[in-house]
């Protein structure tokens, strides 16, 4: 699950890690008095206003200003608020921005006393071990940084068993040239940002830019935070933080229903139960002549409700020209999954799109029967091979 930059800072300052100040505002009025809060609290007339959307790039697109005054930060709110904000992460369209933040300025003293550095913190599946990646080079050009300049690119593992060691702060303080109060203040951030990483489940930790403070003091002046998905029940104070709309409408009614739904390109819906059979069933379909229009896993405990939902989902895309389904009866049974088409059809109505239906695996023959018996013009077959080339001929 994403998360807002406000969001991520609030996760982030609850585990000791050091976020300029910041206030959320909905409209012009509420950036004005935000903007006031803060110069009583730091005595400085700059802020910072900030576009709050799931996409990096910002300030490429004109969702990040300098405000000089208070005035100025209505003004500049009520032109980025409701803006379609284009950065290099979102699609053609943009993302309509519905917040912004109001934020403490830190380059204080001349953005020359002012160093930017990259750092975030993932996972390294290939050696299964926490990844601290860093460069003493950040801001909005760290992409030509790892382009052009990759030596300049630093990682340090950690393994989860042990967690962050204090030698390890301290050589990546050093790598990133840092001395003095900054080195310092540097292993304390990077202790924090770990800490609050492992605590809360976080997939991504992308902090760009880290900034040192001509008075050598560390902030972490952007956050984007990914969440596990798995691990929210663990969380119910990140749960709340899920903006639904920053996600696509039909990915959120998917979920209502259990159902992992990824929209994709194609022509061809699928519907198919495990996460490794719907990868297999998109590789085939594409090695057929066919595009994938979707990701689509209803589960192991597929019942007909929800194969019905599946199929309407899927129908919501108008792209579809063809819809797979490929179910293996493990656990699920495939006469649930058959009487799961026969009624999406009759609740649906006329489906136009053939359907081309593979079962295999528990009560598959009793599955087939359900189908044969109900009249509906639907193709069926043995091997996946076959369904792939089944929906090739009926997309020609």
């Amino acid at each position: 699950m994403n998360l807002h930059e406000y969001q991520g800072k609030q996760i982030l300052e609850s585990y000791g890690v050091q976020v300029p100040l910041g206030i959320v505002a909905s409209n012009g009025e509420e950036a004005y008095q935000a903007a006031k809060t803060l110069y009583e609290k730091t005595q400085s007339p700059y802020c910072v206003v900030k576009a709050q959307i799931h996409a990096g790039g910002r300030g490429k697109g004109g969702g990040v200003k300098l405000a000089k005054s208070a005035d100025e930060a209505r003004e500049l709110a009520e032109k980025i608020i409701g803006m379609q904000l284009v950065t290099p992460q979102t699609s053609a369209e943009g993302k309509k921005v519905g917040k912004v933040l109001i934020a403490q300025d830190i380059y204080y003293d001349g953005a020359t006393k002012v160093r930017e550095i990259y750092m975030s913190i993932l996972l390294n599946r290939v050696t299964g071990r926490f990844m601290v990646m860093y460069s003493p080079h950040g801001g909005m050009d760290i992409e030509k940084v790892a382009e052009e300049t990759p030596d300049e690119i630093f990682t340090e593992e950690i393994d989860p068993k042990v967690g962050i060691q204090a030698f390890q702060c301290r050589k990546i303080a050093f790598n990133l040239g840092l001395s003095g109060n900054a080195f310092k203040e540097m292993t304390v951030f990077v202790n924090a940002l770990y800490n609050a990483y492992v605590a809360s489940d976080a997939t991504l930790f992308e902090i760009n830019p880290v900034v040192k403070t001509s008075d050598d003091k560390i902030y972490a002046v952007d956050a984007k935070v990914v969440i596990d998905n798995n691990a929210l029940y663990r969380h119910p104070y990140i749960a709340e933080m899920r903006d639904l709309t920053e996600e696509d409408p039909i990915e959120v009614e998917a979920s209502k229903f259990s159902l992992n739904y990824v929209k994709l390109d194609g022509n061809v819906g699928c519907m198919v139960n495990g996460a490794g059979l719907a990868m297999a069933t998109m590789d085939i379909i594409k090695l057929s002549g066919g595009d994938p229009a979707n990701f689509l896993d209803v589960g192991g405990s597929a019942n007909a409700k929800r194969v019905e939902e599946a199929f309407r989902i899927i129908l919501k895309d108008p792209n579809v020209k063809a819809i797979l389904l490929n179910i293996f009866g493990g656990i699920v049974r495939c006469d649930r999954v058959a009487q799961g088409v026969v009624d999406a059809y009759k609740n649906i109505g006329e489906i136009k799109v053939p359907i081309i239906v593979r079962l295999q695996g528990t009560n598959a023959v009793e599955g087939k029967q359900i189908i044969d018996n109900s009249g509906l013009k639907v193709f069926g077959a043995v091997t996946l091979e076959d369904a792939a080339k089944l929906v090739t001929e009926v997309l020609k």
